[in-house]
């Protein structure tokens, strides 16, 4: 009786050729404004919760992915008086960290849209008129 026949171990595929994975649009864009939002966070006065800073809404994102390559517009309320060149510039380095970190694609833009702007007297004058409502 001899040794039972072996049959060769299959070849090891590598990596890029055992499939692809695709990461949706709507991933990338919930990953760039959770970006927008860490951005305001950490600038002075902004606040860690889920809304912008000063009550303002929190950003919201829109992407167009093409290969792997994504295109971001991110849209912003901000305080006024306020360093809105510094807070956009904060706003575009992590949403490009983060979406290269998290998705793996090239953000070689990013547009920033500033929906409105908020001042102490408009907030103190917002909250003035829910408390009479």
């Amino acid at each position: 009786m001899g040794t039972p026949p072996t049959s060769p171990l299959p070849a090891r595929i590598p990596p890029a050729e055992r499939g692809a994975t695709h990461i949706a649009d709507r991933v990338v864009t919930k990953i760039a404004a959770r970006a927008a939002r860490e951005a305001l966070a950490a600038q002075p006065g902004g606040t860690p919760r889920g809304s912008g800073p000063g009550g303002a809404a929190a950003p919201h994102a829109a992407v167009t992915v093409h290969h792997d390559i994504a295109r971001v517009r991110v849209s912003l309320e901000l305080d006024y008086p306020s360093d809105l060149a510094a807070s956009c510039a904060a706003v575009r380095r992590q949403v490009v960290r983060r979406v290269e970190e998290c998705a793996g694609m090239a953000v070689p833009e990013v547009d920033i849209d500033i929906e409105h702007l908020h001042s102490a007297y408009t907030r103190s004058a917002s909250a003035r008129d829910r408390k009479l409502r």
